[in-house]
């Protein structure tokens, strides 16, 4: 049987330090791109080692997965009884959690975490099973939609820059989403 740690006044220090390295991991995202990303520069960035970042995250694909995870996106559609207006939650939700920090999601490229296809599934399908698509649309193509609609890229040509604010990108995706809808 394993001996049971417990980490009590250390835990805040701990805590403390994470978060050290993930601000630290999202200054250098940011400002230089996820080529940058080194466990070594992290780590001179937060004022820690490199076994404190290894330590706390495992590797450097783990960090970067951390980072992407720690923005707050929180895109699963509240169980809303009308399907089109879980869709419309989704997009106004994936534009806002887009929205917390484009420069990051930008320079994060491949490890940016995208919306599941797991949740743009099961929009497609409450869609059908309430007769919300229209004709000859299948349900993939309505994953496949909803999933285009919700991605970064989409939400970045239209947002870049704040030239739109996520509620208006959300609102032009909505009439774009119509291609789907009955």
């Amino acid at each position: 049987m394993g001996r049971r740690y417990r980490l009590g006044k250390r835990q805040p220090a701990i805590e403390r330090t994470r978060v050290a390295i993930l601000l630290s991991a999202r200054r250098l995202v940011t400002e230089g791109g996820a080529s940058e990303l080194t466990v070594g520069a992290v780590a001179r960035e937060a004022g820690v080692s490199r076994v404190t970042v290894y330590n706390q995250f495992g590797s450097r694909a783990l960090l970067m997965e951390a980072l992407a995870q720690g923005t707050g996106m929180r895109l699963s559609p509240d169980p809303v009884a009308d399907p089109r207006l879980a869709l419309r939650d989704h997009l106004e939700r994936s534009c806002q959690a887009w929205s917390v920090d484009p420069g990051l999601f930008r320079n994060l490229g491949r490890h940016r975490r995208e919306p599941g296809t797991e949740t743009e599934r099961r929009l497609a399908e409450r869609l059908a099973e309430a007769d919300g698509l229209r004709p000859g649309c299948s349900i993939k193509e309505a994953e496949d939609v909803i999933g285009a609609l919700t991605s970064f890229a989409v939400f970045d040509r239209m947002h870049k820059d704040g030239r739109r604010s996520p509620a208006a990108v959300a609102e032009i995706l909505w009439r774009l989403a119509s291609v789907i809808l009955a």
